[in-house]
């Protein structure tokens, strides 16, 4: 069975990072890439939203240039993955909102995983993940998301930490890509707790049994820190052991909104030099 991932790209050097990345990750599988640009309209905002649209100028200029670009892609993945044939490129170019360009992708072409960078062309080179980015892993819920640093080296992981509070009750299937993706890379999981209590409740003890028979079957270990903030600490444990990947769960509650809208994940992010998976309570 051929994996389906999506790749968007704004044609910036930290996109393309994250193709290569990608290509990388999973040379030895039988994959579908999609390579996605979402184009719109600049400078003149009401002259583009006069003329944006098909037949249009504007629009036609600019869906000209980004199926340029794309095609650029194709010729640089050409000489870089020529070797490989499983693997398969198909772009799109679309004129929309990216985020829902992407939902539309995603659903439309059964995407298993979204794989991009966290900077575009407009980042502030000493900012943290992009606006793009953070909306990408709060609203595209329905499948897993890499979100690729421009530090990052282009490692197969073989060390993926999973912090956690061990106070949410885990569904194995909410885990499984993460599973897959150890074994597929054979791959240890470091399960990192920040300890912010003298010792864990019933419930987390509970909950940390559950984890440890999800990950029966390939290497694993726990972990914890205490005195410590738990974005400096998720850093600090990355580079002391020189992780390759962290991955987490992005519980979304009603009334307390995502996790991403805490400073985590931005946090983690600015300086970080490893990827970061955000997968997703399937129960929302």
């Amino acid at each position: 069975m051929r994996r389906k991932i999506l790749l968007p790209t704004d044609f910036s050097k930290n996109a393309w990072q994250a193709i290569t990345y990608a290509i990388e990750l999973y040379k030895k599988e039988q994959c579908d890439f999609y390579i996605l640009n979402v184009f719109s309209a600049s400078g003149d905002i009401i002259g583009g939203l006069i003329n944006m649209e098909p037949g249009g100028a504007l629009y036609e200029t600019t869906k000209l240039e980004s199926e340029n670009n794309l095609a650029k892609i194709l010729d640089m993945l050409a000489f870089r993955d020529h070797g490989n044939t499983k693997h398969h490129f198909e772009t799109i170019s679309v004129y929309n909102h990216v985020v829902e360009a992407i939902k539309n992708v995603v659903e439309g072409k059964d995407i298993e995983i979204i794989i991009m960078g966290t900077k575009g062309k407009t980042s502030a080179r000493n900012g943290m993940f992009g606006g793009v980015a953070i909306n990408v892993m709060e609203k595209v819920r329905n499948c897993p998301v890499i979100v690729v640093p421009e530090l990052a080296k282009h490692n197969i992981p073989k060390e993926i930490v999973f912090p956690t509070s061990y106070k949410t009750h885990l569904k194995r299937k909410e885990l499984q890509y993460l599973i897959d993706l150890t074994k597929n890379c054979s791959a240890a999981i470091r399960v990192l707790h920040v300890l912010e209590e003298a010792a864990l409740s019933e419930e987390q003890l509970s909950n940390k049994k559950l984890l440890a028979e999800y990950f029966n079957g390939i290497p694993h270990t726990f972990h914890f820190l205490k005195h410590i903030d738990v974005p400096s600490a998720i850093n600090c444990f990355v580079q002391s052991r020189e992780s390759d990947m962290v991955a987490f769960i992005n519980k979304k509650h009603m009334f307390f909104g995502s996790i991403l809208s805490h400073p985590l994940v931005k946090e983690i992010g600015n300086d970080s030099t490893v990827p970061i998976m955000v997968m997703h309570d399937l129960r929302n």
